[in-house]
């Protein structure tokens, strides 16, 4: 996996037959996977023309220029069977060449993408389960275009996805069918900064890491992180209320939120830009749209409030024999590591041995003796001997506790990064491993591992049962590896993860949001009355139902027979 960004970008073929460079010029961010080519360096500076790149990618990856609308619907269906089970809206209408000439008026022509190996990438999510058959990308510069866009598109009754990085994993930043994409990564400006406040304001494209950097200048950091940020976008994450390793420490990304610009589906320009950390007038309309995963606006500006950016920062790899050694080990470090505990984070063995075997350059920190779980413990103060003491101190107590049989503290920043690596790399080892089933859920702390080995039981030998996740916030990344997607496997696994999920009280959602995939199994989470009553935020924002369609509320665009309908005893 590579990310093309705004520059001169060199691509280098590590997997032999290839070994050559591409230089190109990409707008905005995409991603690009195949299952033969998994090793690139990096983006460095930039110049050369865009089709050149996907072109190339298209041929290498394809052998062929390939058209969109010929993707296999069994082969989608195969690894998502939603699709076999979801209608096109006949609401909505097909692109003509007479929009693509009103688009371009807009935004200009180079900003009108619709050749099949341009749309390539932002047609498919980064994993390649999730496809669509979008014939244009459009990428304006300006809430004044995205306002002309939507404004257009609402009157024509054309479906459009927001999409941003593409880097989710539910499915919910590309089409499902033929929706115009509105990609916003060529509105990436930064604002202004407030340095003796913190208070940053940019446009929705800026990426996460860039702005992180940008901050680190200034002495401030971004209050989340996560293994996409030389991806995602943080109009993306706003949309789906993105979460990530340091919740724990600074909260959701909601309630760092201080102001928005919208641009609703017909249009009108909603502006929220305050930067004010107290407004208790009235409603507060802005958490309407933060994860709303774009159904209800499309976010274009942001004002956001960042945390200084502390000179001190520990990490340690812990090793324990039993879940609830886990349980034992995150009390004592909310007791003794107090205000520098920034992150904790757990994976069992099979998530290291996954990672391990399909990352190159990473190894066990604890090689000598192999343990069930694995914890990720991160610091962060102003004071590197007093946060260096209280994490001995930590350590002292679980060791004589016998609540951890091994660890290691990292020692400078290579091991600093390494150790990170691991937890962050496990999503990608995993799209390397074949066919892979990912939820993402809230689970009460006691319970979390209960349904990774329950699953495990149910399916045997067809599948390998994994998770890892934010022990400090009760988030679970329940993981499932096969060889290839099985109709027979997807059976065992859905609707059983809902109905567990629902009985313990929990979430089916914890940070990815709902998207394509789980649309439908909302029930599980939420009353009738609370669905009825998002639906009817959904009518009055976009009374046409234009925005990301087939996502979040289950709709009526789904055949008769699906199992998640209507679920109310589920809530």
């Amino acid at each position: 996996m590579v990310s093309f960004a705004r520059g001169f970008c060199r691509l280098k073929f590590t997997k032999a037959p290839w070994s050559f460079e591409v230089h190109c010029s990409v707008g905005s961010e995409l991603f690009v996977r195949h299952k033969q080519i998994s090793a690139f360096t990096s983006v460095v500076r930039c110049h050369g023309e865009y089709s050149k790149l996907l072109s190339c990618y298209s041929l290498l990856t394809h052998g062929q220029r390939r058209h969109n609308s010929e993707i296999p619907e069994v082969d989608r269906v195969k690894k998502d069977p939603r699709y076999d089970r979801t209608l096109r809206d006949a609401r909505f209408s097909k692109l003509s060449n007479q929009d693509l000439v009103e688009f371009k008026k807009i935004v200009g022509d180079s900003s009108v993408l619709t050749e099949a190996f341009e749309l390539e990438a932002a047609n498919r999510d980064w994993l390649g389960k999730y496809v669509g058959t979008s014939q244009a990308l459009l990428r304006p510069r300006t809430t004044q275009q995205v306002s002309e866009i939507l404004s257009y598109c609402n009157t024509r009754r054309l479906a459009v996805v927001p999409q941003g990085g593409n880097t989710g994993l539910v499915g919910g930043s590309v089409p499902v069918f033929d929706e115009v994409i509105l990609s916003l990564g060529a509105m990436d400006n930064i604002i202004s900064f407030d340095e003796g406040n913190g208070i940053l304001v940019c446009e929705a494209g800026c990426i996460l890491e860039k702005l992180d950097s940008f901050l680190a200048e200034k002495g401030y950091m971004m209050p989340l992180d996560f293994g996409a940020k030389g991806s995602c976008q943080i109009g993306g994450n706003i949309s789906t209320n993105a979460g990530g390793i340091h919740l724990l420490r600074y909260g959701s990304l909601r309630a760092n939120i201080l102001g928005l610009e919208i641009v609703l589906a017909n249009g009108q320009v909603i502006d929220s830009l305050r930067s004010l950390r107290k407004d208790n007038t009235g409603y507060d309309m802005k958490q309407i749209f933060i994860g709303a995963e774009g159904t209800l606006g499309v976010v274009t500006k942001v004002s956001i409030l960042t945390p200084a950016r502390l000179s001190s920062r520990n990490v340690v790899f812990l090793g324990c024999k039993y879940f609830t050694d886990c349980q034992r080990a995150l009390k004592e470090a909310r007791s003794n590591l107090g205000e520098i505990l920034s992150a904790f984070e757990f994976l069992d063995r099979k998530a290291l041995d996954m990672v391990l075997s399909h990352s190159d350059g990473l190894r066990d920190p604890l090689p000598d003796s192999k343990h069930s779980f694995y914890l990720l413990v991160e610091t962060t103060g102003s004071c590197f001997n007093h946060d260096r003491e209280k994490l001995d101190n930590f350590l002292e107590i679980c060791m004589d506790k016998g609540v951890v049989a091994d660890g290691v503290v990292a020692q400078d920043n290579q091991q600093f990064r390494s150790f990170w690596q691991l937890r962050e790399g496990i999503t990608e080892a995993l799209s390397k491993a074949g066919a892979v089933y990912k939820y993402d859920l809230s689970i009460p702390v006691p319970y979390m591992y209960n349904i990774v080995e329950n699953l495990q039981h149910r399916l045997g030998d067809l599948a390998v049962v994994m998770g890892y996740g934010h022990l400090g916030d009760g988030n679970l990344h329940l993981n499932i590896s096969a060889p290839r997607y099985d109709s027979k496997i997807f059976s065992l696994i859905e609707p059983f993860v809902y109905e567990w999920t629902a009985s313990h009280k929990g979430s089916v959602s914890a940070e990815h949001g709902l998207g394509f995939m789980k649309a439908d199994a909302i029930y599980y989470s939420k009353s009738p009355e609370m669905v009825q009553w998002m639906t009817r935020f959904k009518q009055m924002f976009d009374c046409n139902g234009i925005l990301n369609p087939y996502k979040v509320l289950p709709g009526s665009s789904f055949k008769e027979g699906s199992r998640y309908r209507n679920v109310s005893n589920s809530s």
